[in-house]
């Protein structure tokens, strides 16, 4: 029988990803990789993968899967449904696939993103040495369509856990988005009111928020203390650049790797930046002074 997956239903946006392709922005190429660093790397421990092994990342309503061969699969990241032909199993914690069942991973109840893990990880040939679907590049598996096949790759030595353990200690979705900033380099652009203005303002979270960037909406927006334009310069992720409306955007996974805004700060990486992965359209954002 062959080895793998089958796509019976794609959702919205599902996507392969792993942990990205560091260092290519010299070649203008995107890191790309989960957005929600934690909940995939937690998936891939509970089905005793190795730390980089490729999963799937869902966006809003799931994904259906028909296992070709028995497997042990896992579902983190935003909490939903999760079935096995029909039957509720456990979300967070290993699952027997068996050989033609159907994994249905239900809509988020709450967060954006869930990421699905089978044991082997997902293969198929790596593009710099990642199996990351970009999608501001193209590089990668494409973007998941019905009928799909997902090759899937030999076990390690390492048993799937019995318990999901761990999962209690990560954060939920997020109610409010606290984003920690460090200003510059181009701070300076911009007024010491709309700085000053900046720790106190309740920014949302727009519904054209993708894996590029995070949108903000409804907040004061950001004034120039400068006219002009920057030539194209190097971005990294967590950058948040300031566009024409003055509302001010975090570079995430597939953010480009130059960008001619100014940017008045960037977020770290980490709790924050998986956080924002899982901020839904409407989520308060605030941005907190980086310590």
């Amino acid at each position: 029988m062959a080895e793998g997956l089958l796509v019976v239903r794609p959702g919205a946006l599902t996507t392969v990803q792993d942990r990205g392709r560091p260092g290519y922005a010299h070649l203008g190429v995107p890191r790309s990789g989960a957005l929600d660093t934690a909940a995939y790397a937690l998936a891939n421990r509970l089905v005793g993968n190795a730390p980089g092994a490729a999963a799937l990342e869902t966006t809003l309503d799931g994904v259906g899967l028909r296992a070709l061969a028995p497997t042990v699969v896992a579902v983190t990241g935003a909490p939903c449904p999760v079935r096995i032909s029909g039957r509720p199993v456990a979300w967070g914690a290993p699952v027997r696939l068996p050989a033609g069942a159907e994994l249905e991973v239900g809509r988020a109840e709450s967060g954006v993103r869930c990421y699905v893990a089978v044991r082997g990880g997902l293969a198929g040939p790596p593009v710099l040495g990642s199996r990351s679907t970009d999608l501001l590049s193209g590089l990668g598996p494409p973007v998941l369509a019905a009928g799909m096949p997902l090759p899937v790759g030999p076990p390690g030595p390492v048993p799937a856990r019995s318990a999901a353990a761990g999962v209690c200690g990560l954060p939920g979705p997020p109610s409010e988005l606290l984003l920690p900033l460090r200003l510059g380099p181009r701070a300076d652009w911009f007024t010491e009111a709309s700085l000053t203005g900046l720790w106190r303002s309740a920014f949302r979270v727009s519904a054209s928020s993708n894996r590029i960037g995070l949108r903000t909406e409804a907040g004061s927006a950001l004034v120039r203390a400068r006219a002009g334009e920057l030539p194209s310069e190097g971005m990294v992720l967590g950058a948040v650049q300031v566009p024409p409306d003055g509302l001010p955007v975090v570079f995430l996974a597939d953010h480009p790797v130059t960008g001619g805004y100014p940017v008045v700060g960037v977020v770290p990486p980490g709790p924050a930046l998986d956080a924002a992965a899982q901020a839904r359209p409407g989520v308060p954002v605030r941005f907190v002074r980086a310590r």
